[in-house]
């Protein structure tokens, strides 16, 4: 029988100090360390070998212990041989050129087979599109497809913007309207951080996948550093202040908090596709240098039956079109390194045009949505001689006053310059007022010298 409770080991007192002593005795850990934390790295990978794609994925970014696990090479291996067998998509050599990465080539023995992976998924389709983005439209030298491709597959632009302490935010588009021969991308986010606290912007496009069951692969296609560029304004109202960085793209700022308020991107059709999903997270697509044979029938050298396609518009808006062929222009017109083509003169009214309605941008972000005058985006396709893109553009511009020149037009005069590396865009409005309207009265086209030697291994402007 047992002992009485004032000495037996076995009463309900007894039995409760032991228990709380053994309790006592056992290990505590860190409250951060998780019990999944503390077992050998080789059980780990072998509870994340049954992961798919996606679930290893979305692992990696817990820490950086999981960041470790979930690159493992041998597991992404096995995850594309499962799914790919031994199949390694890789872009024909006319279609993509990759720039090697000195850190990728670092790094190729610890995540080769995830790359590989999400290259291959990636390029699924790609080869089929390419092959039918060879038909291209007569005015313009563009693919016809090339929306039908982006939207098949499933192409979306994201945005990541930094802020000079580091810290990231990555934004998929708000809207995307598609133009002829552009899309226009916004962005809203009440989370951008203050105009003067960026540090610099990154566009990828992303192939989504369509049942979101595995990551979609990210191109890079330009990245901005605030630190060297700050944008110049080139329109305000009453709420807004619209500055315009290079490779086409607008930032919205709010004048009560210079906070953002929206973020723009201008992208020209040309190349697009293969931008969007040809290059790497960290290296944008590299177009091959494409070298056309010049065409020497005439003997005086210069460029001879170039054409232009060109549209003002906003988000989704056309105020003007217009498409000019078979423009030249001898070797002696050489002036400052630029080769100028005369598309429409002050002495030809016959070739002035009238803008349809008023010239602004249109501009939206979370709350609130407007329009900005005095600006617009300016959309141009130079094709060669041999009906080929070769200067491609699409950009916000500003519309400026200036001091009437002579001409058969005695109202206010405006003017739109545009220029980068490539080439210079001028032209010239007058307002009409009985019309209330604009009109273009002059556009000229000014080409790099640099450019066009490049193009077809010229020597122009040498003394040779």
């Amino acid at each position: 029988m047992p002992r009485s409770a004032s000495g037996n080991e076995y009463s309900p007192q007894h039995r409760k100090v032991r228990k709380r002593r053994n309790v006592s005795k056992m290990k505590t850990y860190p409250s951060g360390e998780n019990t999944l934390e503390r077992l050998p790295p080789e059980i780990l990978i072998k509870i994340l070998s049954y992961l798919d794609a996606s679930s290893l994925f979305c692992i990696s970014h817990v820490n950086k212990l999981f960041h470790k696990l979930g690159n493992n090479d041998d597991m992404w291996r096995r995850i594309y041989m499962s799914d790919f067998g031994r199949y390694i998509w890789k872009p024909k050599s006319d279609d993509a050129v990759f720039k090697e990465d000195p850190v990728e080539v670092e790094t190729q023995s610890m995540d080769h087979w995830k790359k590989c992976y999400f290259r291959t998924v990636a390029g699924q389709d790609i080869s089929k599109w390419l092959r039918k983005l060879k038909d291209t439209k007569p005015r313009t030298g563009l693919p016809i497809l090339t929306e039908c491709a982006l939207r098949n597959m499933n192409v979306k632009w994201e945005l990541t913007v930094a802020n000079r302490w580091g810290h990231k935010i990555t934004q998929e588009q708000s809207q995307a309207y598609f133009l002829d021969s552009s899309v226009v991308v916004h962005w809203s986010s009440p989370n951008f951080p203050a105009y003067c606290d960026i540090s610099n912007i990154q566009l990828h496009g992303v192939r989504k996948d369509t049942q979101a069951t595995k990551p979609g692969w990210c191109s890079l296609i330009l990245k901005l550093d605030m630190s060297i560029m700050r944008g110049w304004l080139i329109s305000q109202d009453k709420l807004i202040c619209l500055r315009h960085l290079s490779s086409g793209v607008l930032i919205g700022v709010w004048r009560g908090n210079k906070r953002v308020a929206f973020i723009m991107a201008c992208l020209h059709f040309h190349k697009l596709v293969q931008k969007s999903l040809l290059g790497t997270p960290c290296i944008p697509y590299s177009e091959p240098v494409d070298r056309l044979p010049l065409n020497d029938s005439d003997p005086e050298p210069g460029l001879h039956n170039y054409s232009l396609n060109f549209v003002l518009h906003s988000s989704n808006t056309k105020f003007m079109t217009g498409y000019y062929h078979e423009l030249s222009c001898h070797n002696a017109q050489t002036q400052e390194g630029m080769v100028e083509l005369r598309v429409i003169r002050f002495s030809k009214l016959f070739q002035h045009k009238l803008l349809c309605g008023n010239a602004e941008l249109l501009w939206k972000s979370e709350m609130l949505e407007g329009a900005l005058e005095n600006c617009c985006i300016m959309t141009l396709t130079l094709q060669d001689e041999c009906q080929k893109p070769f200067w491609c553009i699409s950009t916000p511009i500003a519309i400026k006053k200036v001091k009437s020149k002579a001409s058969d037009y005695s109202e206010s005069h405006f003017q739109m310059i545009y220029w980068d590396s490539d080439g210079k865009v001028k032209v010239t409005l007058v307002w009409l007022e009985e019309q209330k309207r604009l009109m273009v009265i002059s556009l000229t086209v000014y080409i790099s010298v640099v450019k066009i030697n490049k193009r077809f291994s010229t020597l122009y402007g040498t003394s040779a």
